[in-house]
């Protein structure tokens, strides 16, 4: 089996989205954890430490096996 280790990062701005990054794809667990180490020293990451998520995938595996709904608010709701 062949995994891949996504790692991202997210925070919550102060007008309630999230914003969500892509730090980068790595071969194994260890190596996904060392680029959080190193990231974490940067500016932004360092004030946001546990933002972080390491998320391993199977390669030639669908992950996402439903449909979906986009939800867009109404003016009045924002």
């Amino acid at each position: 089996m062949n995994v891949v280790y996504i790692v991202t990062h997210g925070h919550e701005l102060p007008d309630g989205h999230d914003d969500i990054k892509f730090i980068g794809i790595y071969d194994s667990q260890e190596s996904a954890e060392a680029a959080v180490k190193r990231a974490s020293l940067k500016a932004g990451f360092s004030e946001a430490k546990d933002g972080f998520f390491i998320e391993g995938y199977q390669l030639g595996k669908d992950h996402w096996t439903e449909g979906f709904f986009t939800y867009l608010p109404d003016k009045d709701d924002q």
